[in-house]
C-alpha cells in the first residue's frame, strides 16, 4: 500500500507539471543514400526528448493541457560525417472549447535548416548563447508555437515568447548558417521574430484573441455570434495589409487559416459570404480563388438560409 501510495503522489506531481508542449518529431532522411540509418532514428529521437523534457515556461499545465504541436523535417543533403541540410515544416494546434474540433496555429515551412549532428550526441541549448544551429532552431520554434498559442487566450499574451524567440535571433547573428539575418530573405526566423513584437502589427495579436477566445470558442454554441467576432477579428488585419501588403505576419496567418476560414463561412447568410470574400480577397489575394469558392460550396451542400 505504501509503494501504491508513493507511486500514486509521483504520478499526480507529474502530471501538475507537466510539460507544456507535447511534440510529435519526425524525421525524414529517405533522400540520403546510406547503409547506415540508424543516426537518424536516433536523431528523432534526441530532438523528441529535447523538445519534450525541456521545461519552456514558469507554468504548470496538465497532460490534457498540453499544447500540440509536430516538428517535420526533411534532411536533403548529408554535407559531412556531422553536417545536414533539411527542412522543417512546423505545425500546431488548439483545441476549441466544448468540441473535439482542433484549430491550426501555425503551418509554416522553414527551408533554410542546416546543423550539425553526431549520434548519440547530446542536445544543449543555452538562451544567451548560441551553441548549436540544431537546438537553436528547434528552441525559437517552440517559443513561436507558444506564444500564438498564449495570444489566443489574452490580449498580447504570448509577448514573452516572441521575446525569446528575438533574443534566440540575436544570438545567432554570427552564425554562418542562415535565416537568422534580415538582409538574407524578407520571410524568415528574423522577420517572424520582428513582425510579431512591431507595432506596426500590433493588430494581430487582438485578432489571434479574438479569432479563437471569442469567435472560435463560441461556435458551437452560438454559431452566428461567434461567427460575427471571427469576422470582426479578420477586419483587424486590414490595417497591417494597408500598411505593408506583403507583410510576413499575414502570410504566416493565412497559410494556417485559409482553409478553415473558408469552412466557416460556408454555411453563413448570403450577404455575411459576400462582405468577408470581399475582405479576404482584398488582405488575402494569393488565396483568392479558394475564397470564391465559399458561395459555391454551400450551393454544393445544399445549405441555406
Amino acid at each position: 500500500m505504501k509503494k501504491i501510495f508513493l507511486f500514486s503522489l509521483m504520478y499526480i506531481s507529474l502530471n501538475a507539471n507537466a510539460q507544456e508542449v507535447f511534440c510529435n518529431v519526425q524525421v525524414n532522411a529517405s533522400q540520403i543514400q546510406t547503409s547506415d540509418r540508424k543516426v537518424f532514428q536516433t536523431l528523432q529521437t534526441a530532438i523528441y526528448e529535447f523538445v519534450n523534457n525541456t521545461k519552456w515556461t514558469n507554468t504548470n499545465v496538465k497532460n490534457e493541457e498540453r499544447i500540440e504541436c509536430t516538428f517535420l523535417i526533411n534532411i536533403k543533403e548529408k554535407v559531412s560525417n556531422d553536417e545536414y541540410k533539411a527542412s522543417i515544416q512546423v505545425q500546431s494546434t488548439r483545441p476549441i472549447f466544448g468540441t473535439s474540433y482542433k484549430s491550426t496555429m501555425l503551418n509554416y515551412l522553414d527551408n533554410n535548416f542546416r546543423f550539425r549532428y553526431l549520434e548519440y550526441q547530446s542536445l544543449e541549448f543555452n538562451e544567451n548563447a548560441h551553441i548549436s544551429n540544431l537546438t537553436s532552431v528547434l528552441a525559437y520554434y517552440v517559443y513561436m508555437v507558444l506564444g500564438l498559442d498564449f495570444d489566443t487566450y489574452s490580449e498580447y499574451g504570448g509577448a514573452s515568447y516572441y521575446i525569446k524567440a528575438q533574443n534566440i535571433v540575436n544570438n545567432a547573428q554570427n552564425a554562418r548558417e542562415l535565416g537568422w539575418k534580415a538582409f538574407e530573405s524578407d520571410k524568415n526566423r528574423y522577420w517572424l521574430a520582428h513582425d510579431l513584437l512591431d507595432s506596426r502589427y500590433e493588430e494581430i495579436h487582438n485578432c489571434y484573441y479574438r479569432y479563437h477566445r471569442l469567435g472560435m470558442d463560441l461556435l458551437a454554441d452560438k454559431t452566428d455570434d461567434g461567427r460575427y467576432e471571427i469576422t470582426e477579428a479578420l477586419h483587424e488585419l486590414r490595417g497591417i495589409y494597408q500598411s505593408n501588403p506583403s507583410a510576413f505576419i499575414l502570410k504566416v496567418f493565412f497559410d494556417a487559416k485559409s482553409d478553415e476560414i473558408t469552412k466557416i463561412y460556408s454555411e453563413a447568410f448570403p450577404n455575411e459570404q459576400a462582405r468577408i470574400i470581399k475582405l479576404l480577397v482584398e488582405i488575402d489575394p494569393s488565396n483568392s480563388t479558394k475564397y470564391q469558392g465559399i458561395i459555391s460550396s454551400k450551393n454544393e451542400g445544399g445549405g441555406g438560409r
